[in-house]
């Protein structure tokens, strides 16, 4: 179920002594398949980590072969030697594994602002290579959680080829991919362009549609490696359907396990003048904080929602707005529908459906609950 589902490929996951509770926090995979390719999609934020630069240059020809996933810090904001951190994580794994460092990826996640223990990755990364096995993918899931609760893998099998993914997250969930670590595997034989349309495509709609709480982190990587040990070539639209799935799968793992919350929260923007629209009109309606404490309370506050698409600058004429919590129309024509009390909210996933009445547009943001432990576990974990 994760990224050794899919032929040619090696994975480990390790306890490098880099996160003080002694829990795994180094994975390695290896692509050792016939045809590899790779591609890759970074966090938009300004403030990049030194594994994202390092990542980005490696990837510039379309290959990588390895990758290298620390958790338990960040290295992001560490000046020049995190740089040569970076660098040297590639360099080491390279040695391990048999290839360039330029074919090296590097992962890491964790602290803000504090240096890497590179003593202790230098053993680590020689112990993760020593444990590299056709079934070490789950190994490498749980070596990458921070704060994460469950390890987050998905699979998605085809005729004669797979993708398989793993992915690491549970808070700074925003846009521009979410304080996340993925890594995907396929052993279809898929061309770097391919690849990178298909994934770009993936995460426009899954990852970058995931909002928990409107903060986006430094260290945002997904990436989608090939191995071609399958034989066999997809057409480009299955190929791009099934790294879809295995993406979306991912991506509502990460709203399901957003620190502290209660509700999983589904906003359903229909009938938008534009795609963007609907987008934009999704985000403002997740990021309200007023609504995301009523759904905690299980108060179906439409009042609230329409407040959030009010403050947007999408087309609509505020007297024809619907809004629909759970299944049940609260708001017709900007105004009470039927009654409030027949929402059902004592359930985990709440449906919150926006129409527009503008035009024929859609998107989906998924977000949760703003609750106390939230607040208690971003108070007591420095980042």
């Amino acid at each position: 179920m994760t990224v050794t589902a899919a032929r040619g490929f090696l994975a480990s996951g390790v306890a490098a002594g880099i996160k003080t509770s002694g829990d795994p926090d180094l994975a390695l995979v290896v692509n050792q398949g016939p045809a590899p390719a790779a591609a890759g999609v970074f966090t938009s934020n300004r403030i990049q980590a030194a594994p994202v630069r390092w990542s980005r240059r490696a990837l510039a020809d379309g290959l990588v072969s390895a990758v290298v996933l620390n958790s338990g810090g960040a290295n992001a904001c560490t000046g020049p030697a995190g740089s040569a951190d970076a660098r040297t994580m590639a360099e080491l794994t390279a040695l391990a594994v048999g290839i360039t460092p330029d074919d090296v990826a590097v992962c890491s996640t964790g602290l803000i602002g504090v240096p890497l223990p590179m003593d202790r990755i230098t053993a680590g990364i020689g112990l993760a290579a020593e444990r590299l096995a056709a079934d070490g993918g789950e190994d490498a899931a749980v070596a990458i959680k921070t704060t994460d609760s469950v390890h987050k893998t998905a699979v998605v099998s085809r005729s004669g080829w797979t993708v398989g993914g793993m992915a690491k997250g549970a808070g700074m969930l925003a846009p521009g991919l979410a304080t996340m670590l993925v890594v995907l595997t396929t052993d279809a034989v898929a061309a770097g362009p391919l690849l990178d349309s298909a994934l770009r495509a993936a995460v426009r709609t899954t990852f970058d549609r995931v909002d928990s709480d409107g903060c986006m982190s430094t260290n945002d990587t997904v990436l989608l490696l090939a191995s071609g040990a399958s034989g066999v070539t997809p057409e480009d639209e299955d190929f791009a359907d099934a790294v879809h799935a295995v993406c979306l799968d991912l991506a509502r793992q990460l709203v399901a396990d957003a620190e502290g919350a209660s509700k999983e929260i589904e906003v359903a923007v229909v009938g938008a003048a534009s795609e963007e629209d609907a987008v934009t009109v999704g985000r403002s309606v997740a990021r309200n904080n007023l609504l995301k404490c009523a759904l905690h309370g299980e108060d179906p506050n439409w009042g609230r929602v329409l407040s959030a698409i009010g403050t947007t600058d999408a087309a609509f004429d505020p007297d024809r707005l619907d809004v629909a919590i759970n299944g049940v129309w609260v708001c017709r024509d900007g105004a009470a529908g039927e009654p409030r009390e027949k929402v059902d909210m004592s359930g985990r996933r709440i449906t919150i459906t926006v129409d527009l009445r503008a035009g024929e547009a859609t998107a989906e943001i998924w977000t949760n609950d703003l609750t106390a432990e939230y607040v208690h576990e971003n108070s007591a974990y420095s980042s």
